[in-house]
């Protein structure tokens, strides 16, 4: 591991998701699980989502604003607890915009319906097997053969002074 303060590890790790699952509280008081693509890979602070307006999500949000995303690959995971808001900022989205997103938006960034969702995250808990996939495997091996914990590391991180 680099000589890095564990919120610039929290960055690091995420800049490697490609994909989040978005935690809200619908209007039953339940949490539902919202699957949706990281759109920027520089973590400071604040992810951002291009979402439907009309989704659950939104309305979910406008309800109560504190949400919770999960990352994860196959030697990493990354939970963050923090605000979500809706953002009118048609120049962030045109930012953000990709091929990627035209599958869902197929009427271009101008679409009504395009939404932008800030998330803004207060902290964070991550997991993290160094040396990758490899390491891992060999780590899940010698825990079995040894007897011995799983070799990970584990922070929580407070992000924010909310």
């Amino acid at each position: 591991m680099t000589d890095t303060t564990p919120t610039q590890r929290v960055a690091e790790l995420i800049k490697d998701f490609r994909f989040a699952m978005f935690t809200t509280r619908n209007a039953n008081d339940r949490l539902v699980s919202h699957p949706l693509t990281v759109q920027e890979a520089e973590f400071d602070g604040d992810l951002w989502f291009l979402v439907s307006r009309s989704a659950s999500l939104v309305a979910d949000i406008a309800k109560d604003e504190r949400v919770g995303i999960s990352l994860s690959s196959n030697d990493s995971w990354v939970s963050l607890s923090g605000t979500a808001e809706l953002v009118e900022d048609k120049a962030k989205v045109k930012e953000l915009w990709s091929p990627t997103v035209e599958a869902w938006f197929t009427n271009g960034p101008d679409d009504p319906d395009v939404g932008l969702l800030k998330f803004s995250a207060e902290s964070a808990e991550y997991w993290d097997s160094p040396g990758g996939k490899i390491a891992s495997l060999f780590s899940f091996v010698k825990s079995k053969i040894t007897g011995e914990p799983y070799d990970a590391e584990n922070e929580t991180v407070e992000l924010s002074g909310k």
